[in-house]
């Protein structure tokens, strides 16, 4: 009894000096007093654990002060948590109703009160909800789907795999079909893509080593993210399976233009670009809105129909509007491809080089240049075998920048190849060139290099 009288005296004195500052809790001072009481008293109970005892102290200072600490919501958060076990013990359904409703609230109150913390608050609730209800997607889905309609960018990598997750539970349980799925796997990776792309593409110079250290393990979370998001949709990405399910709705609805981006997208991305209905919709969102994205996107069409000349057109207003890199990459690499085709081989380099301005770290604009040189046959008295010098510059170029095992394992292939097909030493000899010299490849290749010979 005389502890008790102690604490109580000692908070009295802590009121009495923090009622003036405790002002800003409360426009009544004699409620923000009770608060700086109140805040005591459920502090000392939570740092016990005494978590029964620190609920109704907690829970005056929320419905008195809620602008009072981020604390309150942290720690409130854990003492209905263990409010919600202990009524399950009890099998007190009323009270783990209740709780769980509290729980949820206490997340909007945060969120109203410090709204910087609202997306996240959103990603809560639903993770909350999933771990209480794990076997009943209804109660879990439809928050995640609200954090990531609203949350969008902003909303942690965490939450965004969780709804795609939450997705695949939902319609298992036949609440959804596997339209939702396909729906939700384009929205999901391109949030993650997104959010990878700013990482890798973020400015580190001013950073600290503790910084770095937190985005090395972002970008490593988010790789993970989405590995675990393309094998749980891979059942459903095949491209008859994309057909079955979007023809009738493109049938129904052929100008949606909302319909017919989410066609063009997860069908380009599952690589079902050569599909009638690609070609369809992509035609269609063209004519109705006409864009820089549409414009790759019929250019990509017109390549997969080998009309490579209306590809490099569309191409071309494509890369004129485009300001994403990847988006840019990927267009050049496609005009370098159709102008290559044409016959435009110059111009095809010229789009190539462009792409790996756009991404120095890409070794493929290299490798399809080396691929155009040892097509080539320059007049050189050697059979225009010295195309061959060029073109393995250029592969050993895309090894350097690129060591992805594919494109190390390409570009081998291609110095393999080439090599193998470099001049005979005594061809050379007889034009006075021996290895290591200096040579300049002629016509439309224009590269310097040196011999290189084969016996």
């Amino acid at each position: 009894m005389k502890r008790m009288k102690v604490l109580m005296l000692a908070v009295v004195m802590v009121a009495s000096t923090l009622t003036a500052s405790a002002q800003k809790w409360n426009s009544n001072p004699e409620d923000s007093a009770q608060c700086v009481i109140n805040t005591s008293l459920y502090t000392q109970a939570y740092k016990l654990k005494a978590y029964n005892d620190a609920y109704t102290p907690w829970r005056q200072v929320v419905d008195n002060c809620p602008r009072s600490s981020k604390n309150l919501y942290i720690r409130g958060v854990n003492i209905l948590k263990a409010r919600l076990i202990e009524a399950n013990k009890a099998g007190n359904a009323a009270l783990v109703d209740s709780t769980i409703n509290e729980l949820m609230a206490l997340y909007d109150t945060r969120a109203t009160y410090f709204p910087e913390d609202a997306v996240d608050c959103m990603g809560k609730k639903a993770y909350d909800m999933a771990q209480i209800f794990p076997k009943n997607p209804a109660k879990f889905y439809p928050l995640y789907e609200e954090a990531v309609t609203k949350g969008g960018k902003d909303l942690d990598a965490i939450y965004v795999f969780n709804f795609f997750d939450a997705t695949l539970k939902y319609v298992d349980k036949g609440l959804g079909d596997t339209t939702l799925i396909i729906d939700n796997y384009d929205i999901v990776s391109e949030l993650l893509e997104n959010e990878l792309r700013n990482l890798l593409t973020k400015d580190t110079t001013d950073l600290t080593p503790k910084q770095r250290a937190a985005d090395s393990t972002s970008i490593a979370n988010l790789r993970a993210y989405m590995a675990k998001t393309e094998a749980a949709f891979s059942p459903f990405a095949s491209c008859d399976q994309l057909v079955n399910i979007y023809s009738k709705k493109f049938e129904a609805d052929p100008t949606n233009v909302t319909l017919l981006k989410k066609i063009t997208n997860i069908m380009r991305k599952k690589g079902c670009t050569n599909e009638e209905l690609f070609f369809k919709a992509t035609a269609a969102l063209y004519a109705i809105e006409p864009s820089p994205a549409t414009a790759y996107l019929m250019g990509q069409m017109c390549i997969n129909e080998h009309k490579y000349s209306d590809a490099v057109n569309y191409l071309k207003d494509a890369v004129a509007g485009l300001e994403g890199e990847k988006e840019l990459y990927l267009s050049y690499m496609l005009m370098g491809q159709a102008q290559a085709e044409t016959g435009s081989l110059a111009a095809a380099r010229s789009s190539y080089y462009e792409a790996a301005r756009i991404d120095g770290t890409k070794g493929d604009p290299y490798l399809r240049i080396a691929m155009l040189y040892a097509k080539s046959r320059p007049d050189d008295g050697m059979g225009g075998r010295s195309a061959y010098w060029a073109a393995v510059d250029k592969c050993v170029r895309a090894k350097s920048v690129d060591s992805s095992p594919e494109t190390v394992e390409l570009a081998n292939r291609l110095i393999g190849s080439y090599s193998s097909a470099y001049p005979k030493q005594s061809d050379a000899f007889m034009l006075d060139l021996i290895d290591g010299q200096g040579y300049h490849v002629g016509g439309w290749i224009g590269e310097s290099t040196t011999v290189r010979t084969r016996k």
